[in-house]
């Protein structure tokens, strides 16, 4: 592991929580272990822009006492937890990233963070985002090596997680904010089906925009999203996350589609000699790995993946012109010159150019939905390389915004490495099929190998 003023030590939370009927470890106990690495390994890494020990001391306190009783109220009963900072929460300021809304509290909390606290979840705090969940990024490093991004835009919850800051956190991703600081950061990140999880009360109202989670292993996150879905449902309108309440058991895939993307060819020859290796296993292991060579619907969802990074900027541009306005009003010099061009590009596009952008978006979701025919799911990098050097950006989400301009779900694994440090296997599924989508990656992750592949 390169040099750095962390290690990573990511809290699988359902591992410990076995020890929590019997006294032998509590919730209390864990969150304490939490603020000692918080208040050893913040300063270095940033994760945080506010934290609320009084009252995640006292929700863990709840929940020892509800385990010691036998009465948890969920699996994730006393699991300490981050919320990016575009989600709001009741007790803590929700400022996005912005200068714009330094100190901005409304006082409510959004409806994930309210499911979460009715399954007995500890909020520890908020964690840094780039500027409105986009481009600019905040001041977090990488647990790894703190010369290099932790990814955006959920920077701070997937550096929170592998530092050990808390066991899971939520995410939102529009482009590539979950996958690809998953990737970076060597924890597992999941983004459902669009529309899967309740997003009211954040800042995450485009139509590609999805919350998810960043979790130290795939059983963790499964049951965050499944005790937020179970309270809180999806957005209006939509019938919410598909799947079992406990993870399911991993289901070995027949066949996985190979989608290289514009990816493959920005991608080094270290990160491509890793996927491969991932390749030989999984074939060694009697999965069939289908390619646009040998399969025409692959060939045709490549060909419609073409321009998936130009569709999702014009239309994020479009669905960005409110509330860029309305912010650039109140004081545009605090807005960065990314999202002031977003806005000019935004009030140049006319309505019936955004129509356009989401009709051709509807033909490629088509084509891809055809590979359910072809494979149980598909395989790809979820980064073509280690996280890169420097904070000033956040990396390079061409493999990652595939998934979000489909609307699928989307996961990233902790089973690879490039350069002694972490490199994600991402796995695309088809829509409403998060469950059999977790399914499926358990049995790659048993393939590949479990848990993070870089050693400290």
């Amino acid at each position: 592991m390169p040099a750095s003023a962390a290690k990573p030590r990511a809290k699988p939370f359902l591992a410990l929580a076995q020890a929590f009927r019997d006294g032998n470890d509590s919730p209390s106990l864990l969150l304490e272990r939490c603020l000692a690495d918080i208040d050893a390994l913040e300063a270095g890494l940033e994760v945080f822009t506010a934290i609320d020990r009084p009252g995640a001391m006292k929700a863990a306190d709840a929940s020892s006492k509800r385990w010691r009783e036998g009465k948890p109220l969920s699996a994730i009963d006393g699991m300490p937890m981050g919320v990016k900072d575009v989600i709001e929460t009741r007790d803590m300021p929700t400022q996005m990233g912005s200068p714009l809304f330094a100190g901005h509290n409304t006082h409510y909390d959004s409806a994930s963070v309210r499911a979460l606290r009715e399954a007995g979840a500890v909020i520890v705090g908020k964690t840094v985002t780039t500027e409105f969940a986009a481009t600019e990024p905040g001041p977090t490093r990488n647990p790894w090596d703190t010369t290099r991004t932790p990814g955006g835009s959920s920077s701070g919850s997937a550096a929170g997680t592998a530092a050990g800051f808390f066991c899971a956190a939520l995410g939102t991703q529009v482009v590539g904010s979950i996958l690809r600081p998953a990737s970076y950061c060597g924890v597992f990140g999941m983004k459902p089906t669009i529309g899967a999880i309740n997003r009211g009360g954040s800042m995450d109202h485009m139509s590609q925009s999805a919350q998810g989670v960043l979790a130290a292993t795939m059983a963790d996150g499964w049951a965050v999203l499944r005790a937020i879905a179970d309270r809180a449902g999806g957005d209006a309108g939509s019938p919410g996350l598909f799947g079992p309440q406990s993870m399911p058991a991993a289901k070995p895939p027949k066949a996985l589609a190979f989608i290289e993307t514009p990816g493959w060819g920005e991608t080094g020859d270290a990160a491509k000699a890793a996927f491969e290796g991932a390749m030989k296993r999984l074939r060694d292991a009697g999965v069939a790995i289908k390619t646009r060579r040998d399969t025409p619907a692959i060939e045709a969802a490549e060909i419609a993946l073409q321009r998936a990074m130009i569709l999702t900027r014009k239309i994020n541009a479009w669905e960005s012109r409110w509330p860029l306005n309305t912010f650039s009003d109140r004081d545009a010099t605090k807005l960065s010159k990314t999202m002031r061009d977003r806005l000019v590009e935004a009030e140049a596009m006319t309505l019936e150019e955004y129509r356009g952008h989401i009709a051709e978006r509807e033909k490629v979701r088509e084509v891809y939905a055809k590979l359910a025919a072809v494979a149980e799911g598909i395989v790809t990098l979820s980064a073509p390389a280690e996280a890169p050097v420097g904070i000033a950006a956040t990396g390079n989400p061409i493999y990652v915004v595939p998934g979000s301009l489909l609307g699928v779900p989307a996961l990233s694994l902790p089973v690879l490495a490039c350069n002694n440090l972490p490199l994600g296997l991402q796995v695309l599924g088809f829509q409403h099929k998060d469950g059999e989508l977790i399914a499926t990656a358990a049995a790659i992750e048993g393939i590949v190998g479990a848990g993070s592949a870089v050693r400290a």
